[in-house]
């Protein structure tokens, strides 16, 4: 294996090897209590992990494109939920999102309900578990629910304020 191949990812965790290497044999408790502490760490979030893993796979499943366009040409307040909705449990970069919704603008989603799902992509259902551990389930569904509201409230403007030109 070619060292210049390797990524920076990779450095790292050659570099933790090789100080947790060294700890073993210049100071075995502290490497024994580096080691505890992980592992307590580990067995705290990967229940996490697995809550993110099973509702992202849910999601996936479940939230298909066709779905998406179906609900997309709803009318009224349906639009908007399903706005909120499709903001909140789309993944990926931001910028792969722009040409999809600049097509869908072309076919008649107006600047408000885009603002929407821009907005409520801050809210990520993969975190939500360990915002929740770190946090309350009282603070996160405030928040969520207070982003949510001013999601749609910004939509609104933005759809009055387009309208003035």
């Amino acid at each position: 294996m070619n060292l210049k191949n390797l990524s920076g990812k990779w450095y790292f965790l050659l570099i933790v090897i090789l100080i947790y290497v060294v700890l073993f044999f210049c100071n075995y408790n502290l490497f024994l209590s580096a080691g505890n502490f992980f592992f307590n760490i580990l067995k705290k979030i990967i229940p996490v992990f697995i809550l993110v893993f099973v509702l992202m796979s849910l999601t996936n499943y479940f939230f298909t494109p066709k779905f998406i366009s179906k609900h997309l040409k709803e009318k009224g307040i349906m639009k908007w939920v399903f706005v909120v909705i499709a903001g909140i449990i789309s993944t990926g970069a931001i910028y792969m999102w722009y040409p999809l919704l600049a097509d869908l603008k072309d076919r008649g989603l107006n600047y408000g309900l885009i603002t929407c799902f821009l907005y409520n992509r801050a809210i990520k259902i993969p975190l939500v578990p360990l915002m929740i551990f770190y946090f309350s389930l009282k603070y996160v569904l405030f928040l969520t629910l207070l982003m949510v509201l001013m999601s749609v409230v910004q939509g609104i403007i933005i759809n009055e304020l387009m309208e003035v030109k």
